[in-house]
C-alpha cells in the first residue's frame, strides 16, 4: 500500500528537466541576438525621420512666411536659417517654436537642422 502512495505522489510532480530549460535559456539568447541590434538600427532611422519632419515643417513655415511678407499680409519677417530653439529665430515660424533638441542653422537657402541625438536633415529657405 505504501510503495502504491509514493507512486502516485512521484506521478503528481511533474516540471521542467534541466535539459528543457537549458533549451528554452539558448532560444530567447538567440532571440535576444538577433532582435538587439535590428532595435538599434530602428532607433537611428526614428531619429533621421524626426529630424527631417522637423526640416520639412521649417521649410513649409518658411514659404508660409514669406508667402504673407510679399503679399503685405505680414509686418513680421523671420529672415536667415538660425535658431537656437524654441521660438528663437526661424523657431518663431512654428506654433509652439522648434522642438526641444534641435538646433537649425546654415546660411539661406540652404539650411540645415540637428538633433541632439545626433540626426540631422536640410531644408530649403525661401527667404
Amino acid at each position: 500500500m505504501k510503495s502504491r502512495q509514493q507512486a502516485l505522489l512521484k506521478r503528481q510532480q511533474t516540471g521542467f528537466t534541466l535539459i528543457e530549460l537549458i533549451i528554452v535559456i539558448v532560444i530567447i539568447g538567440i532571440l535576444a541576438a538577433v532582435a538587439i541590434p535590428k532595435y538599434i538600427s530602428l532607433s537611428a532611422d526614428a531619429g533621421a525621420a524626426a529630424a527631417q519632419g522637423v526640416a520639412g515643417n521649417l521649410a513649409s513655415a518658411s514659404a508660409t512666411n514669406y508667402a504673407l511678407i510679399s503679399g503685405g499680409l505680414a509686418n513680421s519677417y523671420v529672415a536667415g536659417c538660425a535658431s537656437t530653439g524654441g521660438t528663437v529665430g526661424v523657431g518663431a515660424m512654428l506654433q509652439g517654436g522648434l522642438p526641444g533638441g534641435y538646433i537649425s542653422n546654415g546660411t539661406a537657402p540652404a539650411c540645415a537642422v540637428y538633433s541632439n541625438t545626433g540626426a540631422n536633415a536640410s531644408w530649403t529657405s525661401a527667404n
